[in-house]
């Protein structure tokens, strides 16, 4: 069962998710306030006896993350900027109440996402176009020669507007590749430490039986040394014996 501590953050977490799905003015400042609480609430659930459990923790955090990121990235100057922190949020998965069929910060997440799309494409194009509707009505008076013109005028900004787009969508996939960019070098770094730190335990290890073999060798050398010196000394004693009992044996002839 739920504690009490627990139902209240719920309650702020899914009208901090409704405030994030509404249009806000410059003056908004409750769900700054909202969140910093739920950044607290969540710090005491985590240390309460009656906690939910990991998996629920995660996603509370998740959720909390999300909204915390959110209104960082709209204090952010540059549209490219939002777009970019944007696009680095991580929504949550499952609905905070019963009654949502998906995920608020899901909804959220896609409608912040297409408001700084927007934010980039009216920055890279300057002031709004007039409607070709619009336009044609008020030309419709106008001589053959300025019709044509205006048609020509019409064409080159129509193309303009197309080129446009198309830098601002291609921006937008640049930054998606330069994350999973991003993911996939993080991940690959991880793999060569991992590599590297077996390596030099393997080489730790050797060395370890370098050094044993050595000791082994040193000994077996020291070894063969004292046979060697015992068998010299053995050789020369007989030597001198048999050089002894051969002047004994057979005198010098005078």
């Amino acid at each position: 069962m739920a504690s009490r501590l627990e139902i209240n953050f719920v309650r702020l977490l899914s009208r901090c998710e409704s405030i994030a799905s509404e249009k806000r003015g410059e003056t908004e400042w409750r769900l700054e306030k909202y969140v910093g609480a739920l950044e607290e609430m969540l710090v005491a659930l985590r240390k309460n006896m009656s906690k939910p459990t990991p998996e629920v923790l995660t996603e509370y955090t998740r959720k909390v993350d999300f909204l915390k990121g959110l209104l960082e990235a709209e204090k952010l100057s540059s549209p490219t900027e939002k777009a970019l922190a944007n696009q680095l949020l991580t929504p949550g998965t499952t609905p905070t109440i019963a009654n949502e069929r998906m995920a608020v910060t899901k909804t959220v997440h896609i409608q912040s996402k297409a408001r700084c799309t927007g934010e980039m494409r009216d920055e890279l194009l300057g002031t709004p176009l007039f409607s070709t509707e619009t336009e044609m009505r008020k030309r419709r008076g106008l001589p053959i020669d300025e019709r044509q013109s205006a048609a020509e005028l019409d064409a080159i900004l129509q193309h303009q507007h197309n080129l446009q787009e198309k830098i601002a969508e291609d921006m937008l996939n640049l930054a998606r590749n330069l994350k999973n960019n991003t993911l996939a070098a993080q991940s690959i770094i991880k793999q060569d430490n991992q590599t590297l730190g077996q390596s030099l335990h393997q080489a730790d290890l050797n060395f370890e039986k370098l050094k044993t073999e050595s000791e082994r060798l040193e000994q077996h050398a020291k070894k063969s040394v004292n046979w060697l010196l015992w068998l010299m000394l053995i050789l020369v004693s007989f030597t001198f014996i048999s050089m002894i009992l051969f002047i004994r044996l057979f005198p010098r002839l005078r």
